[in-house]
């Protein structure tokens, strides 16, 4: 395999027509050049130039292999152009996988505005609750609910999940108000099938972990339908701020028990180890984190004047 130097060494010696030429456009000595040059026809074992003291020129060899140099060349300064304009601005595919719920009402309604940003990048974004695997499947990130992303992923924090539990007016009305998680007993306790045993919620208080026996006649694997129920006055139920955010600021929901709330969970970006993070994906990451705000803007009341895109409307 030749010496990529040493080829365009030979194609800058053909172009100037002299090795003094090639040393000067390069800025090294002719001495250099011409030993570049030897080695090359050494290694090939044929002659490339034919030297004179008048003049240079190309062999029959010769031309057939600086046709094939000055292609590859060219390619070689294309592809460092394209690495190149990858690293000035982020550009290609960007595929990444995320929550259900959290995707469509949160990452979703961002991907115009972030997109807007970057017109050259493409997104294939794959909406599942399901672990992909980031290697065989080919992502370049997954976005994941989880107290930890564990170890073998490097995972930036982007906000926290939190649950509160809540009930809607006319069910408060009705049932009366817990004052005490030993209250929860006297009351209809819907269940998100993945958070909790069935019949137990794990809660930290004042006096810290508290396990607290519930029952109630709606067991259910999606957080969107839960909330629902609960709005429609059927009971009481630990929802995720991010669905029911807007609905509690508006009053539509009442958080009970504000001591008593589930372990805290955070949204992460998840990705494998690489030492060189393509650009596409740390503009993604810092993206989302900036969208979302240290504190979450569904945890806080929107700012006077501030239109949010939330549940597809504007709120």
């Amino acid at each position: 395999m030749q010496n990529v130097n040493d080829m365009l060494l030979f194609a800058q010696v053909v172009k100037a027509r002299s090795f003094s030429g090639a040393a000067t456009r390069l800025g090294i000595s002719k001495s250099r050049v011409s030993k570049s040059v030897a080695r090359l026809e050494a290694e090939l074992g044929v002659q490339l130039l034919q030297r004179s003291t008048r003049r240079l020129s190309l062999t029959e060899v010769g031309e057939a292999y600086f046709e094939h140099c000055d292609r590859i060349l060219d390619e070689l300064a294309q592809a460092d152009n394209t690495i190149g304009s990858l690293h000035r601005e982020p550009r290609g595919r960007l595929k990444f996988s995320a929550p259900v719920a959290f995707s469509t009402l949160h990452v979703a309604p961002a991907l115009a505005d972030f997109m807007a940003q970057y017109p050259d990048l493409s997104v294939d974004m794959t909406i599942s609750d399901r672990l992909v695997d980031l290697v065989e499947e080919g992502y370049d990130l997954a976005l994941r609910i989880t107290p930890e992303p564990g170890l073998n992923f490097v995972a930036r924090r982007l906000a926290p999940i939190r649950r509160k539990i809540c009930g809607s007016p006319a069910y408060l009305a009705r049932c009366g108000v817990p004052q005490a998680p030993a209250d929860l007993a006297a009351h209809n306790c819907l269940d998100y099938t993945y958070m909790n045993a069935q019949g137990m919620w794990h809660l930290h208080g004042p006096e810290g972990e508290v396990t607290v026996p519930v029952a109630g006649n709606l067991r259910i694997n999606d957080d969107e339908a839960l909330s629902q129920a609960v709005l429609g006055g059927l009971g009481l139920a630990l929802l995720p701020t991010f669905i029911v955010g807007s609905e509690l600021q508006a009053g539509r929901l009442v958080e009970v028990l504000p001591g008593y709330v589930p372990v805290e969970r955070f949204i992460y970006a998840v990705h494998l180890p690489n030492r060189h993070l393509p650009l596409k994906v740390r503009a993604f990451i810092d993206y989302l984190q900036q969208h979302f705000g240290e504190e979450p803007y569904w945890d806080r009341p929107p700012a006077p004047g501030e239109e949010r895109l939330w549940l597809g409307r504007s709120r």
